[in-house]
């Protein structure tokens, strides 16, 4: 007879879930017990983190990663990560042990007495099996749901006792054969109506979400951009955790602000706006005003129906992006306006010491390869990042969409882990990082090649411009000034550098990328926010 464990293996084989991520706890050891030599077991050393990685694992990848916590504690640990990798749409099957049956009821120590309970309110779905035989059903039912549109994290509660317990062969050969597909477009209908829409509007407009990329609908939106003449402009920052449209396309025309007053702004003139892939919209802050000028229309195409829901505006499709924007390519006719010409590059900023955050950026643009991979978690220099790099290449950025710091140092090792040919450049703000910074130990211990670059402005300066804009001036702890994250690298085994210059940064981000193992490089920036 086959018992849970080697059934829920086997279900892992047939979905390709052979590398896990986790961080062990006495709950999880009977899973993990003889561990098959073709898997691949990836440990964290806080819980957070390892969901970090799971994250960018899964993003990177474009499959459902396993990530395997402790019971009550660990869960507890890995929340705001969670948080993040449902911002993020990132596909993980979260399991966590749980007491032995016989002492759940009692609430022994380490019971988790209300397990599906915790994680609810971030995930797309939270249960515990009634029964041991009833594992390797919901183990499957939770990998379908995790990746199914929109795609996220689910959680299940795994009794410690388990694993051993026999199941009926012929049910477990069912239950890991299954496939569940799930993409579907727009109706012709529906398709047809918003062709006529685009065609009929004098200046309509493209805003191109992260799903895009995530998706594979990059190459739709530039096709229908460039038929119809359309500017583009990427979902706001904060949201945007990934690059839906290449930033180096003539058509592109920025970032949409991240508020609804400056949003609104940025749509006057344009009769039509278009969102595919995105939410309407991931605001932060709360800056007040008209959600849509006087004369404008929006439509929205997303594959989530909470998204088209939730929206305060406009009119919205519940569709694949990919699979609509095609349809709509072969359905809009061709455009009698003129093509667009290329945006204005960036002004080339004169050295400074310390460097501006946008000169650190340029610098990186000057030695990243063309198939290279940033991973971003530098709040006060986001957009001079996104601004300096015109970021092109698909699956080539990625960035917390929860806006919960932790990600970008956890998620950079999952990413490279998934795409190990392509060279992972994680930029972070020293604060950023402590976040995460047990990670350095995985990066080192699996010898993961990621070059961070970490900025250092001895303070919190997004949260100091914050302060400013919500009149909350006087605010402690926004100054860092003892904080040095190259010793502490160095201490988990990074070999590190501090640079100052701008050619000896070059220097030391063309030697960090594409090295054997991590390497890190601390720079000294000017302190505030930087957004070109």
């Amino acid at each position: 007879m086959t018992t849970v464990r080697d059934a829920s293996f086997d279900l892992f084989r047939e979905h390709g879930m052979t590398t896990i991520f986790g961080n062990p706890g006495s709950t999880e050891l009977p899973m993990l017990a003889e561990f098959p030599d073709d898997f691949r077991y990836v440990l964290g050393l806080q819980e957070a983190v390892v969901v970090g990685m799971a994250d960018g694992f899964a993003q990177a990848s474009g499959k459902t990663t396993h990530v395997n916590l402790h019971t009550a504690p660990g869960v507890g640990n890995a929340m705001g990560a969670i948080f993040n990798a449902q911002a993020n749409k990132s596909p993980l099957l979260v399991t966590a042990g749980q007491q032995v049956r016989a002492h759940m009821t009692m609430q022994a120590n380490l019971t988790n007495k209300d397990a599906t309970r915790v994680p609810h309110p971030f995930v797309k779905w939270s249960y515990e099996p009634p029964r041991a035989e009833d594992v390797p059903a919901a183990l499957a039912r939770g990998i379908h749901m995790a990746g199914l549109s929109p795609t996220g994290p689910v959680f299940l509660s795994l009794p410690m006792d388990d694993w051993g317990v026999e199941v009926d062969d012929s049910a477990v050969r069912h239950t890991i054969a299954r496939r569940v597909y799930g993409r579907s477009g727009a109706g012709p209908e529906t398709v047809r109506e918003l062709a006529e829409r685009l065609d009929a509007a004098s200046n309509p407009m493209l805003v191109a979400g992260p799903d895009l990329d995530s998706g594979g609908g990059r190459d739709a939106a530039v096709a229908l951009a460039e038929k119809l003449r359309l500017p583009v402009w990427a979902t706001p920052a904060p949201g945007g955790g990934r690059i839906g449209f290449p930033e180096g396309h003539p058509n592109f025309r920025g970032v949409v602000p991240p508020a609804i007053g400056p949003a609104s702004e940025a749509f006057q003139g344009h009769d039509l706006v278009l969102v595919a892939g995105s939410s309407v919209f991931p605001y932060y802050p709360y800056i007040p005003g008209d959600p849509l000028p006087d004369g404008t229309a929006l439509v929205a195409i997303t594959s989530d129906p909470d998204e088209a829901a939730r929206a305060p505006m406009g009119d919205a499709i519940v569709a694949d992006p990919k699979l609509t924007l095609e349809a709509l390519v072969e359905a809009v006719s061709e455009s009698a306006r003129d093509p667009l010409e290329p945006g204005e590059p960036p002004p080339e900023l004169e050295e400074t010491d310390p460097l501006n955050p946008s000169t650190v950026h340029r610098t990186l643009a000057d030695v990243l390869p063309e198939e290279g991979i940033v991973v971003l978690e530098s709040p006060s220099s986001t957009l001079a990042l996104r601004n300096q790099l015109r970021i092109s290449g698909s699956g080539a950025y990625f960035f917390g969409a929860g806006g919960g710091l932790g990600f970008g140092l956890a998620g950079s090792i999952g990413v490279q882990l998934a795409q190990p040919d392509r060279p992972v450049v994680c930029v972070l703000g020293e604060g950023s990082a402590q976040y995460a910074i047990t990670g350095l130990w995985s990066a080192v211990a699996y010898d993961v090649p990621v070059t961070f670059l970490v900025l250092r402005n001895s303070e919190y300066a997004i949260l100091k411009w914050f302060a400013d804009i919500e009149q909350a001036l006087g605010a402690p702890g926004l100054d860092l000034p003892a904080l040095d994250t190259a010793a502490i690298a160095a201490g988990y085994g990074v070999p590190t550098q501090k640079v100052s210059g701008r050619e000896e940064l070059r220097q030391a981000l063309a030697d960090g990328i594409g090295a054997s193992g991590p390497r890190l490089v601390e720079v000294g920036v000017a302190p505030g926010m930087s957004l070109f």
